[in-house]
């Protein structure tokens, strides 16, 4: 049986928890917008995009370095926690790991943030490295959106 794995990142941001918070909801259009290397397009297939049972389609920029399309399935929204899980259920990093769920929350810390991403998954094999490339592009994703949130 292929390794089951975490991996986390806690970036420390300048922007309100409310504002910052607001960007990772909307992400659907925001992303696209403010990364257009990053993010080409968020198509939302099933619900609105960000409550539970929402299907999102993401299509990667030249920015992502391996992943070029994923379908995410939201599986936990707290607006008063703010926070939101999803799943991914179809795309490129299917073909690495059975299994991918990710958390994100933002927490007011001092005049600004803590944002906390959680990954959990499983590989297709032992040979797959742990998702680290990920990890290093959303560490990367959260201080450019912090920049953004800041330009506001």
């Amino acid at each position: 049986m292929a390794s089951i794995g975490k991996l986390d990142v806690e970036v420390e941001v300048k922007s309100d928890a409310d504002k910052f918070w607001g960007l990772i909801k909307d992400s659907v259009t925001i992303l696209p917008e403010a990364f257009p290397n990053d993010y080409q397009s968020i198509e939302v297939l099933e619900g609105d995009g960000k409550s539970i049972g929402s299907v999102r389609l993401i299509t990667y920029g030249e920015g992502s370095p391996i992943v070029k399309i994923s379908k995410e399935k939201i599986d936990n929204f707290d607006e008063a926690n703010k926070t939101v899980a999803f799943t991914v259920i179809d795309g490129d990093l299917i073909k690495f790991y059975k299994h991918f769920k990710c958390h994100i929350t933002v927490t007011p810390k001092g005049d600004g943030s803590l944002v906390i991403w959680l990954c959990e998954f499983q590989k297709t094999s032992d040979e797959v490295p742990d998702p680290h490339v990920i990890k290093d592009f959303v560490e990367k994703n959260f201080k450019e959106l912090d920049e953004f949130v800041l330009k506001q």
